[in-house]
């Protein structure tokens, strides 16, 4: 089976409005989550292939890194538009299985991918994990790829489980707390800086924010 993970990357001069930071500093912790997120999707044994889709030119050349196939989205339509340009990609190539992450999830370590992609059900399966705050999805496994469109920016998780039911009974909400870990708005960073799960990238974004002795003010 080949599964693919789906990779939507908005320009990041147009992403995170709710993060207070500098336009600057804004587009490194961009760069900084992508790379991270994609350099653990190219650990799991688990993943075949990686699709990004961005309109973005230091997304792109990140990806490139990463030996991912590079999808131009010139319209950035939205997140539905990216993961459905992706899925014609995959129906054209082969695809069995896909799974869509949003890239602000940086702490996401292999084993919480391989967790995830563990619970198969072939021919056809859904799996969902939400985001920390239940407002939104931050994983989506699809098989076929072409299961169902997606529902991003609308109450996600809730109307992608909702609709999947209505196409396979194998649809499962998932909780994997370091997938559900992604990054908004300032708390959602000061909640990520304190749980520390990837130091390194920690002290990078720190380091970015000017803040060289305990980030942006962390709640203890």
């Amino acid at each position: 089976m080949k599964l693919s993970a789906i990779v939507p990357v908005k320009s990041f001069d147009r992403a995170k409005s709710r993060l207070d930071v500098g336009a600057e500093a804004k587009r490194d912790i961009c760069g900084m989550m992508l790379g991270e997120l994609l350099r653990t999707l190219s650990e799991s044994e688990r993943v075949d292939e990686i699709v990004v889709v961005s309109g973005d030119r230091q997304a792109t050349r990140i990806a490139r890194e990463f030996g991912a196939v590079r999808i131009r989205d010139e319209s950035e339509s939205g997140v539905n538009h990216a993961v459905s340009m992706a899925d014609g990609y995959l129906r054209d190539s082969g695809g069995d299985a896909s799974v869509v992450l949003p890239q602000d999830v940086p702490f996401v370590k292999v084993q919480d991918i391989d967790f995830l992609l563990g619970y198969q059900d072939p021919p056809r399966f859904l799996l969902i994990v939400p985001s920390r705050k239940f407002d939104g999805t931050n994983a989506l496994v699809r098989m076929p790829v072409d299961l169902m469109e997606t529902h991003y920016d609308e109450d996600s998780y809730r109307i992608h489980m909702s609709v999947g039911r209505t196409k396979t009974p194998n649809a499962s909400l998932v909780f994997v707390r370091r997938i559900m870990l992604d990054i908004d708005d300032m708390d959602d960073l000061r909640f990520a800086l304190a749980a520390n799960e990837k130091p390194g990238l920690c002290a990078d974004i720190r380091r970015v924010l000017g803040e060289s002795t305990g980030g942006v003010a962390t709640r203890r």
